[in-house]
């Protein structure tokens, strides 16, 4: 049986993930990061904001005094976002994409691709706090 306190953790991130997940969600990766554009572009702050599992994967490693899964999350998280900001500068601002990658970001993707996080963010959260 899983703890209570464990059991909150992963609800909540959980839910701070289906959020992003409703705002990033498209058919291609072209049009998630259209979508991701669209906030960047008000504000980077903004951008952070939008994305809670990045701030409470922060703020959960911290709690778990930065143990291996937890760091592992923030790893994850970190690489997830400085990505996606590297892509929204190179594309929208710059505008420099070969050929090779735009075909890659405006391949269709399989429906589940966005749920991903949802089965992988909860196991090392259960690890880190176990």
């Amino acid at each position: 049986m899983i703890d209570d306190t464990i059991l909150n953790y992963i609800i909540i991130f959980i839910l701070f993930e289906i959020y992003e997940i409703s705002w990033q969600k498209a058919n291609t990766i072209m049009g998630m990061l259209a979508r991701m554009y669209g906030k960047y572009s008000q504000s980077i702050i903004r951008f952070l904001l939008m994305q809670p599992t990045f701030i409470y994967s922060i703020g959960f490693a911290m709690i778990c005094e930065f143990n291996g899964y937890a760091t592992t999350l923030l790893i994850i998280k970190a690489i997830d976002v400085a990505t996606k900001i590297v892509l929204l500068d190179k594309i929208f601002n710059k505008k420099e994409l070969s050929d090779e990658m735009t075909l890659a970001l405006l391949a269709p993707i399989h429906f589940m691709v966005p749920y991903i996080g949802l089965f992988l963010y909860p196991t090392l959260i259960f690890l880190a706090l176990n």
